[in-house]
Order: structure tokens, then C-alpha cells, then sequence
């Protein structure tokens, strides 16, 4: 698993009843993209992340030009 600064990380839900979550990646602390990861979600909350199976990095889209 590969992440870059920008991109999200999206959870999936383990359990019946558990919502995903999305956040942003900003900052890695793996070499070459690999994490962990430092992920900011959207109420805010900050922390570092070891994506397990049940986790999928979304590549930020590039501005074309």
C-alpha cells in the first residue's frame, strides 16, 4: 500500500452497523509511500494510521491542465 500526501484513506466498516471513514493522508512517515500514515478525518481528529485489509488509499485527483 502506496499513499501520498493528499490522498484519502477510506475504512470500511468491520462490523454490521459501523459506518466507513475517509480522511485525508497528510503526512507519511514510511519510506517510499508506505505507511504509517498521519490522517486527518473529517471531524477533525488527527492520528496515526497502519491501514490494515480493510482499508483502500483513493489517489487525490491531479488538476489537469
Amino acid at each position: 500500500m502506496n499513499g501520498q500526501v493528499g490522498d484519502r484513506l477510506h475504512v470500511h466498516g468491520n462490523v454490521v452497523g459501523q459506518a466507513d471513514r475517509t480522511g485525508e493522508i497528510i503526512e507519511v512517515r514510511g519510506p517510499d509511500g508506505d505507511p504509517p500514515y498521519v490522517v486527518r478525518f473529517a471531524d477533525g481528529h488527527e492520528t496515526l494510521v497502519y491501514p490494515g485489509p480493510d482499508a483502500v488509499i483513493e489517489p487525490r485527483e491531479e488538476l489537469s491542465r
